[in-house]
C-alpha cells in the first residue's frame, strides 16, 4: 500500500485476463521450492511488503517455518497475477490485496478457506463485505487522503483547503498533483473517494468534478513516488506543488523537530484494507496458515507504521509516539463496496482516461 507506487498497472493489466504476472527471485536467494518435505512458506506479496528482517526471523524461529518472500508489482499487479495463476500458484500465501481488487481474487477461487482460530480484537471490524474473514483475513488499514503543505500554505498566505470541493476553485489552481487511476494504487483509491463523493448521474457527478479538477490545472503522474518525492513541496526534491494525494499518516512521516509539515484532508480519505490469506492449491498450506496467523501477532502490528506507514488491526496496538501525536485518522471514510468497484472498475478507468486525455 505504502511507499512504492511509481509501477504501472496498465488498464489492460486491470482487466479479468491482462498482464502476465512474473515472480520475483526469493528475498534471500534461496530457490524458494515449497514442495513436500520441505519448510519454505513462499508467500507472494507487492513490492511495499517490507517487515523488519528481525520481525521475519521471528516468524521462522517462532513458526519453524522458513518465509520466502516474493514481490510481483502493487496491489493491482499482485491481484492480476494471483488471478492468472488461480489453483496453480507461484507460493503458499499472499499478502497485499486490498479492497480495491479483493472481489476479484475472490470471484477467481484464487484463496482458500481459512480463518485463524483466535482473532485477535479489532480484526473483524474490517472484514471484506461478503467475505466476513472466511477466506481472506485483515491485516492492516490506512486511508488514501488529499495532504497539504501547511508550511507552504502559511508561507504564500493562503487558506488551507479543506475538501474535494475546494480542488477545483480557482485559488488552487496548478497545486494540486495526483497520482494516475490507472498507474497506482493510491491514484485508484482517489477516484473511487471522488466517485463516493460526487456519485456517478449522467452528465455530472465524478465525471464533471474530475472534468474541473483538470481544467484547474491537477498533474497527474505515473505513480505515488512521483507525486510526491519529486512535485510535492514537501517531498525531498525541488517540487512546486503543496497539494497531493497520499495518505492519512502522512504527517507522521513529516515530522521534524517535533512538528509536522503537513496535513491529511481527513474530509477527502478513502478507507484502505489490506488481507492476507492462504493461496489456493498451495503446496505448503499449513506453513501458509501459519504465516497469516502471524500477521496478526503483536510483533507484526506493531512494526506495520514504521516499515510500511499503515495502520494496524489489532485493537490496543502500540503505535509509535509520532504517531499517536500526528497521524490523525479519519472518523468516517469515503467507500465504495467491493462488489461495486469489481462491476464498474474497468468502465471508470476509461471514463477517467477520456477525461484526462481532452
Amino acid at each position: 500500500m505504502r511507499r512504492t507506487h511509481a509501477l504501472a498497472i496498465f488498464i489492460s493489466a486491470l482487466a479479468l485476463i491482462g498482464l502476465s504476472g512474473c515472480a520475483g527471485l526469493p528475498s534471500n536467494g534461496a530457490a524458494g521450492s515449497s514442495g513436500p518435505g520441505t519448510k519454505d512458506v513462499v508467500l507472494v506479496t507487492h513490492d511495499s511488503f517490507a517487515l523488519p528482517k528481525k520481525v521475519i526471523a521471528d516468524f521462522d524461529r517462532t513458526s519453524g517455518y522458513h518465509l520466502v518472500v516474493r514481490s510481483s508489482g502493487d496491489a493491482g499487479a499482485l491481484t492480476t497475477s494471483l488471478v492468472l495463476s488461480a489453483g496453480n500458484p507461484d507460493g503458499d500465501v499472499s499478502f497485499g490485496v486490498d479492497n480495491t481488487f479483493a472481489s476479484r481474487a475472490l470471484d477467481n477461487g484464487v484463496f482458500a478457506p481459512y480463518t485463524p482460530a483466535h482473532l485477535p480484537a479489532g480484526v473483524a471490524q474490517f472484514d471484506l463485505p461478503g467475505d466476513n474473514g472466511s477466506h481472506l483475513t485483515p491485516i492492516d488499514n490506512g486511508g488514501v487522503c488529499v495532504n497539504i503543505d501547511t508550511t507552504w500554505f502559511a508561507a504564500h498566505h493562503l487558506a488551507d483547503p479543506a475538501s474535494l470541493g475546494d480542488l477545483i476553485k480557482p485559488t488552487y489552481k496548478n497545486l494540486m498533483t495526483i497520482p494516475g487511476a490507472t498507474t497506482s494504487s493510491p491514484g485508484l483509491a482517489f477516484l473511487l473517494a471522488t466517485i463516493a463523493k460526487y456519485g456517478t448521474s449522467a452528465g455530472g457527478g465524478w465525471q464533471s468534478y474530475w472534468a474541473q479538477l483538470i481544467a484547474n490545472g491537477a498533474k497527474i503522474t505515473d505513480g505515488w513516488d512521483q507525486s510526491y518525492n519529486v512535485d510535492f513541496t514537501q517531498g525531498g526534491g525541488h517540487g512546486d506543488r503543496p497539494i497531493v494525494v497520499s495518505y492519512d499518516s502522512d504527517p507522521a512521516y513529516t515530522v521534524k523537530n517535533g512538528v509536522t509539515s503537513t496535513r491529511a484532508l481527513l474530509d477527502t480519505c478513502f478507507g484502505q484494507v489490506e488481507y492476507a490469506g492462504v493461496l489456493a492449491g498451495a503446496k505448503n498450506p499449513a506453513g501458509a496458515k501459519a504465516f497469516v496467523d502471524f500477521m496478526l501477532s503483536r510483533v507484526v502490528q506493531e512494526a506495520l507504521p514504521t516499515s510500511m506507514y499503515v495502520f494496524p488491526v489489532v485493537k490496543g496496538t502500540t503505535l509509535p509516539a509520532t504517531w499517536a501525536k500526528f497521524a490523525r485518522r479519519p472518523t468516517t471514510t469515503l467507500q465504495v463496496s467491493p462488489s461495486t468497484i469489481e462491476h464498474d472498475r474497468d468502465t471508470w478507468l476509461q471514463q477517467w482516461s477520456d477525461i484526462i486525455s481532452k
